[in-house]
């Protein structure tokens, strides 16, 4: 049965949390199959690598709607504008812009999968479509990687043994094509093409992209599939104590792992995955490749992203700050 949900029903709870639920006080409970609810139908629409963002995005969301509930029991179709406002309004207080919209965007996506199910309105969702996204920026996080830490990661692979082969091929891949976890694990051995050095990349939105692997990272793949073996499957797999390969796809929490080990191993501060992304783009910016080139290098949906890891633009503030003469500590 559908309860209408009305703007009185936003009640804080503990003057922090909204609850969206009738007067009651209690939460809707929906018995909707998995296949047809609007949550399960639109995590299934997406490409496994957003899945995992996504549901965390939601889990988000039902902590502020349903607090205590399964995101199964949240009542997505009852969502009104008024809720969305008071969603939107909430985030922007907690969240950075970009987390924020990223939140909202899961919002969306599980009321557009609701009214394809038939259970929510044309005019309901079009009002919360026009809900605008939280607007602000903040200083970027992570780091770029220097050509010294660089060479110290790959010396930090243990030589002659398959889990260092392995780990260096890894390490080319996300320096050398910028690519994101997800990307990396998602690789076959047949997206390998020998003859023309170049890697099939399955990105965001499905939208799949060539990498060019030349010079050192032709070479770390051709050293981690000499030990690998020809056998048809993932092109990285993970490596026992004993130095055994193991016929499975290595996870992307792995990757965080590994690459955290390889940065102790080596004596350097902390570096992520994604570190090799902004450093890759930004050596390529540097080395004078247009902006556009880079994108697509990349696999970035706008042009606008990919500025974001620009340094150029830090350096030539750096030095205007560095124009101006601050009287203090003369001798």
């Amino acid at each position: 049965m559908r309860m209408p949900i009305l703007a009185a029903d936003l009640a804080p709870i503990s003057g922090s949390v909204i609850a969206l639920a009738p007067t009651s006080g209690s939460v809707i409970a929906l018995t909707l199959p998995k296949a047809t609810h609007p949550a399960a139908v639109y995590l299934a629409s997406l490409a496994v690598g957003s899945r995992r963002a996504m549901g965390q995005a939601l889990t988000v969301l039902r902590n502020l709607l349903a607090p205590g509930s399964a995101i199964a029991q949240v009542p997505w179709h009852l969502v009104r504008y008024e809720h969305a406002m008071a969603l939107r309004a909430r985030l922007s207080e907690t969240y950075a812009p970009a987390t924020a919209n990223k939140i909202l965007a899961a919002l969306r996506g599980v009321l557009r999968a609701a009214f394809g199910l038939g259970l929510a309105s044309a005019d309901d969702l079009q009002r919360i479509l026009a809900t605008k996204g939280v607007r602000g920026t903040r200083v970027r996080t992570g780091r770029a990687i220097g050509r010294v830490e660089l060479e110290k990661l790959f010396d930090a692979c243990s030589a002659d043994t398959a889990a260092g082969a392995r780990d260096a091929a890894l390490l080319a891949i996300l320096y050398g094509g910028g690519l994101r976890r997800s990307e990396v694990v998602g690789l076959d051995l047949a997206d390998f093409d020998v003859r023309e050095e170049t890697l099939l990349v399955r990105g965001k939105g499905n939208k799949h992209r060539v990498m060019f692997a030349t010079n050192g990272t032709r070479r770390a793949l051709a050293a981690w599939i000499g030990i690998r073996g020809d056998w048809p499957g993932p092109l990285f797999c993970p490596v026992t104590k004993l130095d055994t390969i193991v016929a499975r796809r290595l996870s992307s929490q792995a990757v965080l792992d590994l690459v955290g080990r390889l940065a102790d191993r080596a004596g350097l501060a902390h570096v992520s995955p994604h570190d090799f992304r902004r450093t890759f783009v930004g050596d390529l910016l540097d080395a004078g490749a247009d902006l556009a080139t880079v994108q697509r290098l990349a696999g970035h949906a706008s042009p606008d992203t990919t500025s974001r890891y620009d340094r150029r633009d830090d350096r030539a503030r750096r030095r205007a700050a560095e124009l101006l003469h601050i009287p203090f500590g003369r001798g």
